[in-house]
């Protein structure tokens, strides 16, 4: 056939092939966001979504079909059961829940990209058929990376790409009684109306026992049932997904529907923020992810006290406390990570203290007036905005004389700040005598060993203090690391605690991190991965 005699591509198809390669791309992002946000925040994670949607393509595209097809088989299972978590938003997670959200992006990837395979034409529209693919993932990636965050509070386009998936998917009903000629065609009707009723009636009951551990049993029972219910419909594409939003929102998903409406959650570039009141112990949370950022008390005649990781046995408010001692009544005080500014009301008169933050929102939240630590404490405060690393790096030498750097969150390692080129940074930025204090409390990470071998690298001396506070509903345990080139303040600082709650820093890495070279996998603390104590 000549050149010209070959019908052209309908514009249908090729709006097809471009969703189909775009919904796999932003579920691979929308996945890793879920994980970290609100599931399973582990180290690397987003290492693994990235490889499952790679695999896909060299399964989908395979000249043997048998895999993809059985994956095809099966996808619709998963959807159902796996994308009913999707809209689960309160940090409950489990490693289980987490492998259950790469099943589903491998298997929905796996499947797409299989119709995308089969819709593939001719030798001579194949420059343009991997063209609208390329920019369909392309779209996929700037949806929900760039999109998403402007438009939505919490990660809806999680829970919207599953919805698409299960819309797209080719669907091959396990059990074909729709098509049987003993059931007219009025009789499958009723029936599919008595089955999306008692659909309806599961997710209602499992709304109820979704959240509550001790009756995980009976939350199990229910969604195989509704998950059932859901393969039962799967000759109406319509109603195999009305059963998947019903099964999102009644796992989880009607407490992040509530949040929303709350107006509770607040998103940007850097992550989505959660501020919650709690009328019971009268206070008011910020956790950015499934990690607590901050707390103030609701209660003005304590509104000042420093909760969670900040209290009054913590590293940082003992080290704080002596600054008066060890450098004197005027301190210039540098703090990187504002949070909910919660150390601005450790500040001594005459004092002066510079925030670096590098999220704008974070810094609303203070400016606002939802958390008023700033305000009341250090209302002459200097707040800079941007990367504290090379904001300090702009700054004249020793403008410091104390530097702590708080600028982790949701367990995820800002690897910059910590590295040999980090530190000299700081020590730059720190008077001869200056006192740096770090805080590397993590769920997942051991950073001890990191901050011993960059600081015996940079000539500093460092103290630890691991606090385990009594009072664990006003406190969190924490792990603070204070340095300093002039080993007799440290002396000083140890010899101000009484209890003496200081230690030298024992732990030592290999190699210190650096700009060229930092890797976490020998500092994983494998054991809480898998839930072990």
């Amino acid at each position: 056939m000549r050149e010209d005699a070959v019908p052209p591509i309908a514009g249908r198809t090729v709006a097809l092939w471009l969703v189909l390669s775009a919904v796999p791309s932003g579920l691979m992002l929308s996945t890793t966001t879920h994980l970290t946000t609100d599931i399973f925040a582990m180290p690397l994670v987003w290492v693994i979504p990235l490889g499952l949607y790679l695999l896909s393509f060299v399964v989908a595209f395979a000249d043997r079909r048998w895999a993809a097809l059985a994956i095809a088989r099966i996808a619709p299972v998963v959807v159902l059961f796996a994308g009913s978590y999707a809209m689960l938003s309160n940090g409950s997670g489990t490693l289980w829940m987490a492998g259950g959200a790469c099943l589903l992006l491998f298997c929905v990837a796996t499947t797409l990209h299989g119709r995308l395979y089969d819709l593939r034409p001719g030798p001579s529209h194949l420059t343009r058929f991997y063209l609208i693919m390329s920019a369909g993932g392309a779209l996929g990636g700037l949806f929900t990376a760039l999109i998403a965050p402007l438009v939505f509070d919490w990660a809806w386009e999680h829970p919207l790409l599953v919805l698409a998936a299960a819309l797209l998917m080719p669907l091959e009903p396990l059990l074909r009684w729709r098509g049987d000629d003993a059931i007219e065609p009025g009789m499958a009707r009723i029936a599919l109306g008595l089955l999306l009723a008692f659909a309806a009636f599961l997710a209602w009951q499992l709304n109820d026992y979704a959240l509550r551990p001790e009756v995980a049993i009976f939350a199990l029972l229910l969604t195989v049932f509704l998950i059932g219910t859901g393969i039962m419909v799967m000759a109406w594409r319509w109603a195999f997904a009305a059963v998947l939003v019903m099964a999102m929102v009644a796992q989880g998903g009607i407490w992040t529907l509530r949040a929303a409406a709350a107006g509770e959650r607040t998103r940007s570039y850097f992550g989505i923020y959660t501020l919650r009141d709690d009328p019971d112990a009268r206070v008011r949370t910020l956790a950015h992810g499934t990690t607590l950022h901050g707390e103030q008390s609701l209660d003005p005649a304590h509104s000042r006290d420093a909760l969670t990781y900040y209290g009054p046995t913590s590293g940082v408010a003992r080290a704080l406390g002596a600054v008066p001692a060890l450098e004197g009544p005027g301190a210039r005080i540098g703090v990187v990570g504002l949070g909910t500014g919660t150390l601005a009301c450790q500040a001594r008169p005459g004092q002066h203290w510079t925030f670096f933050e590098i999220d704008p929102v974070v810094l609303r939240f203070s400016t606002e007036g939802r958390f008023t630590f700033l305000r009341q404490c250090t209302p002459g405060a200097r707040v800079i905005i941007g990367d504290a690393r090379l904001e300090l790096a702009k700054l004249p030498r020793s403008s410091f004389d104390v530097l702590v750097i708080d600028a982790f969150s949701s367990d995820a390692i800002p690897m910059h700040l910590l590295t040999r080129e980090a530190l000299q940074v700081y020590q730059r930025a720190l008077t001869p005598r200056g006192l740096l204090m770090l805080h590397i409390s993590n769920r997942y990470i051991d950073l001890a060993p990191v901050i011993g071998a960059t600081a015996r690298g940079s000539g500093m001396t460092a103290l630890s203090l691991l606090d385990l506070p009594e009072d664990t509903e006003r406190y969190t345990p924490s792990r603070w690391i204070a340095l300093s080139r002039d080993r007799r303040l440290l002396r000083d600082l140890a010899r101000a605690a009484p209890d003496g709650p200081w230690k030298a820093l024992e732990e030592r890495a290999a190699e210190p991190w650096t700009d060229d070279h930092a890797s976490i996998l020998a500092h994983v603390r494998w054991d809480r991965l898998t839930g072990n104590p």
